[in-house]
């Protein structure tokens, strides 16, 4: 597969080990859905295709096409490793892609509009654009050149911390913030992310209110 200069590939980092969810998020249902099910679907019309990063999922029975794929550096090393496998396999499966765009597996409202409004603040050919939102920065979101891949595995295997900013914070980048969700229900982050059961139950509260904005 090829990706046209105007859609890059995009990876649902789905690596992590859900402690405080107390099961798998990817498979977590909102509105009778997996949860990764309906960020397949909100990314899908975006990008040229959707692959998705994960240490525990060997394959999606509700999407058999969605590649699946494993971090390629060894020990949970966090969510940039994760970053560095959107990378490796944007580069081996969309050849004539320059960047990949990522996103968590715990956010399902995520904006329609992501990557156009990444790929319209990029300035030149090495920057990452990463989304913000009332003011706080979402690191994860973010369009990434692929030619950062060998600086961002030797980085995974030499810094202690891996700190998702201080690698951003240390390249080029453009901060594209996203409007908050006016809703009946109040204020919602198109970012909010889901956690706990706790978060699922007010994902759940503001599901009906997106779906009603969005038709």
């Amino acid at each position: 597969m090829n990706a046209s200069p105007d859609r890059p590939p995009a990876v649902i980092l789905a690596g992590g080990r859900s402690s405080r969810m107390g099961s798998d998020k990817a498979a977590v249902l909102l509105g009778g859905r997996p949860l990764l099910s309906r960020i397949i679907e909100r990314l899908l019309p975006q990008v040229a295709g959707v692959g998705v990063n994960s240490n525990i999922i060997a394959r999606l029975d509700f999407a058999p096409g969605i590649a699946v794929f494993a971090d390629t550096v060894p020990g949970h090393a966090g969510p940039m490793a994760g970053v560095l496998s959107a990378m490796r396999h944007a580069a081996a499966c969309f050849p004539a892609a320059s960047h990949v765009v990522t996103v968590p597996t715990d956010t399902p409202f995520v904006p329609r509009d992501l990557v156009e409004r990444f790929q319209r603040a990029l300035t030149e050919p090495a920057q990452i654009a990463v989304a913000s939102s009332a003011g706080i920065m979402h690191p994860v979101f973010a369009l990434w050149p692929i030619s950062l891949a060998d600086e961002l595995e030797h980085w995974l295997l030499t810094d202690e911390k891996r700190r998702v900013r201080s690698f951003i914070e240390s390249h080029r980048m453009a901060v594209v913030d996203f409007p908050l969700i006016d809703a009946a229900a109040g204020s919602i982050d198109p970012f909010f992310n889901i956690n706990t059961p706790a978060d699922l139950e007010m994902a759940e509260r503001w599901l009906p209110f997106i779906e009603d904005m969005e038709r």
